[in-house]
């Protein structure tokens, strides 16, 4: 088989219907929209939400202004598991300065907790803002230190 023979599947490529083009196309004078009326226009079917008189189906929903209530001084923290905390070397101090060069935060300026999905090999020193009760077992566990930030 070579490139030049090569073609589609028959049936998979339609040719396009040229409308406007003469009766004798088939779709000459009204193009195949019919006489008159909404259809034949251009820009024809009106909008999505009008129903023909009908109440339109989203003013029909019950009102509804927001979903809930957002608590205006919520503290979003950068939560990291142990296993994330691989890359660091034994002894090692994991501060959020040190998780943010090694780029593990996505919000530096937001406060860093630990959570504890994973294992960890080595002991390291963290110093964090908050820790769930398995990280900080099984960081003691490793034989690290963990220390809290105010």
């Amino acid at each position: 088989m070579k490139l030049n023979d090569l073609k589609p599947n028959p049936g998979s490529k339609k040719k396009r219907k040229r409308v406007g083009r003469g009766i004798s196309a088939g779709q000459g004078k009204t193009c195949g929209r019919g006489t008159k009326g909404e259809g034949a226009r251009s820009g024809q079917g009106g909008h999505l939400y009008r129903q023909g008189g009908n109440l339109p189906f989203f003013r029909r929903l019950p009102f509804v202004r927001g979903q809930g209530f957002t608590p205006p001084n919520q503290v979003e923290f950068n939560e990291l598991n142990l296993d994330q905390l691989a890359g660091f070397k034994a002894n090692a101090e994991v501060t959020p300065e040190a998780l943010t060069l090694a780029r593990l935060l996505r919000k530096p300026e937001n406060p860093v907790a630990i959570l504890g999905r994973g294992e960890l090999k080595t002991a390291l020193k963290v110093r964090v803002h908050r820790v769930t009760k398995s990280a900080r077992a099984k960081i003691e566990g490793a034989g690290g230190s963990v220390e809290l930030i105010a």
